[in-house]
């Protein structure tokens, strides 16, 4: 299949990204502070995402993918700690995980569309995290994420096979929302002036 040729570039991309994205924390964000804390978090919440998002895993034969519940810890990292490190550890750690459990072909995708996502949700609720703002910018990042995997998969498998998946992703995304959202408000509430500090 179209994206299982992608499969042997995945571990490369994924390489070049943190390089560059280290690279970033070093020279823009060049106070000793910010780049201890932003490469210690970056790191930290990649794993987690990765982890969480290998827990529960149900393949998708027609679409050589899975179901997972990973979007719930992407939207969380995001609203907690800014788009910076949202989008980081929602693309990489979510790439990482497809590499690891043998869905290294979906591993560029997912980069782009999880990094983006996490971007999204930690730009919106950085600007402002009430209640309602959060859970408009993890629905709208939910809905990027769709859409993201739904043009991918017209691409490589048509109409038919993207249209099957919406459904998956859907559930994946409120569970974002649901999850991510609402745990990410709670915390966020009660210590605010810490997280803030750690936002890069």
């Amino acid at each position: 299949m179209a994206t299982e040729a992608l499969a042997p570039y995945g571990k490369w991309v994924l390489t070049a990204v943190a390089v560059l994205y280290f690279v970033y924390l070093f020279v823009l964000k060049k106070k000793v502070f910010e780049v201890a804390v932003g490469v210690a978090l970056s790191g930290i919440m990649a794993a987690l995402v990765a982890v969480v998002t290998m827990l529960i895993q149900v393949p998708t034969p027609l679409t050589k993918g899975y179901i997972n519940v990973g979007d719930s810890m992407v939207m969380l990292v995001a609203v907690l700690f800014g788009p910076t490190i949202g989008a980081f550890a929602g693309g990489f750690g979510s790439a990482m995980a497809d590499l690891i459990t043998g869905y290294a072909h979906w591993a560029p995708f997912t980069l782009v569309i999880k990094g983006v996502e996490g971007f999204v949700v930690g730009y919106l609720t950085s600007k402002k995290d009430d209640f309602t703002t959060i859970l408009l910018a993890t629905i709208l990042g939910g809905a990027l994420m769709v859409l993201g995997y739904f043009f991918v998969e017209v691409y490589f498998y048509g109409w038919g096979g993207a249209i099957a998946m919406v459904p998956g992703n859907t559930l994946q995304a409120v569970t974002g929302i649901v999850v991510g959202g609402g745990v990410g408000h709670v915390i966020k509430r009660r210590v605010k002036d810490m997280l803030v500090s750690l936002q890069i």
